[in-house]
């Protein structure tokens, strides 16, 4: 007969969680009627004790029993000092006793302070993969190269860290073809790369099908002459729509992607886009604008116009692009212009990624034990 601890303990700072931590938790699980997770948060650290607690409690919101909580502890850490232990207890069973009366049976743990903890709580140490041979992984490592380690992330805490790049541009200056061209050209470099994703405009589907709709209702109407694409009516909420849509569709593709997500324009975007057929800017699509780490804009200079049926614009390039420099500019937004050839385009968008990734990621360092020991 298998018999469960009536409350297991976690405690760490899960920074940011990864695939050890998911172990962790659901070995306590498997084997206690309740396990309270206490995420550790000091305010030295860049990842917010909120965000660590959501991706968390999405991960594990099916293992019945665990409850998670999030806690600033701004406590020293020194294993030698028993003052300082009386501190850190204190503050685990006061966080503890939130979740349940029940005191702590066991305490979980993959880290030496493990079995010290345990014993000033009075419960059980239980060792689950001191020698991460389970789940070779670490907060550390993670945090000293997302790259290689991405796999290791599930998939709340890479829809938060991914890199998203955003290609935007004038109609027909190559902005698809090079925002393709980029994902293959990661997806080639294997390794968490192979996961690269890129995110299509959302704005010129919805364009497909209002102007479906519109011919369609000519049909019905009884028109003879099907509208065309300059005869459209926008109205300002569709933007909202567009703008909306395109960020849901962000962040499913971060999700599941890569280090880097490759963006086939944003909601930025589509503020300049209401401003080229209302003629005004949009408090609402430009609410729900964000703001990226790199931002790739395609020069008109050297592509020529295809009208693929869905353009209207051929005239106005030039003026969309200088729309883009301005409001680029004005709200800070790194910016590299990419002109010339296909392949200088691409080679010019890949260099600008690489220097993004080689300082995308800064993460406060947690603070150091006093005796050099694994931090809490």
């Amino acid at each position: 007969m298998n018999v469960r601890t009536p409350h297991g303990l976690i405690i760490g700072k899960f920074y940011p969680p990864h695939a050890g931590h998911h172990l962790l938790i659901r070995t306590a699980a498997a084997v206690s009627h309740r396990v309270t997770v206490l995420v550790l948060d000091h305010p030295a650290e860049s990842i917010p004790v909120a965000d660590r607690v959501a991706w968390l409690r999405e991960v594990h919101r099916d293992d019945e029993g665990v409850a998670i909580v999030g806690a600033t502890d701004p406590h020293p850490v020194d294993y030698e000092d028993p003052d300082v232990w009386d501190l850190h207890v204190g503050l685990f069973r006061d966080l503890a006793a939130t979740v349940t009366p029940e005191p702590v049976t066991a305490v979980f743990s993959s880290e030496p302070y493990g079995e010290e903890l345990a014993r000033r709580l009075g419960a059980r140490p239980v060792a689950v993969d001191p020698d991460r041979v389970l789940a070779p992984i670490s907060a550390t490592a993670v945090r000293q190269d997302p790259v290689t380690h991405w796999e290791s992330l599930a998939e709340p805490v890479r829809g938060a860290l991914a890199c998203r790049v955003v290609v935007v541009g004038a109609e027909s200056t190559g902005t698809t073809t090079v925002a393709l061209a980029l994902r293959d050209a990661l997806r080639a470099r294997g390794g968490s790369h192979g996961l690269t994703r890129w995110v299509p405009e959302h704005g010129r589907d919805a364009t497909v099908e209002k102007l479906a709709t519109a011919r369609a209702q000519a049909g019905v109407d009884g028109i003879a002459a099907p509208p065309t694409m300059d005869e459209l009516v926008w109205r300002s909420d569709e933007f909202v729509t567009i703008a909306r849509t395109q960020n849901a569709l962000e962040d499913a593709a971060a999700r599941l992607g890569g280090p880097v997500l490759v963006c086939d324009t944003d909601a930025f975007a589509t503020g300049i886009w209401h401003e080229r057929y209302e003629g005004t800017r949009s408090a609402a699509v430009e609410d729900l604008a964000r703001h990226h780490p790199l931002y790739l804009l395609t020069d008109p200079e050297g592509v020529p116009f295809v009208q693929d049926g869905l353009r209207d614009g051929e005239g106005i390039r030039d003026w969309m692009t200088g729309r883009f420099v301005e409001a680029l500019e004005a709200s800070g937004r790194p910016t590299v212009v990419l002109k010339g050839s296909l392949e200088q385009r691409v080679a010019d968008g890949l260099a600008a990624i690489d220097a993004l990734l080689a300082a995308h990621w800064r993460f406060a360092a947690p603070v150091t034990p006093v005796n050099g020991a694994a931090s809490l």
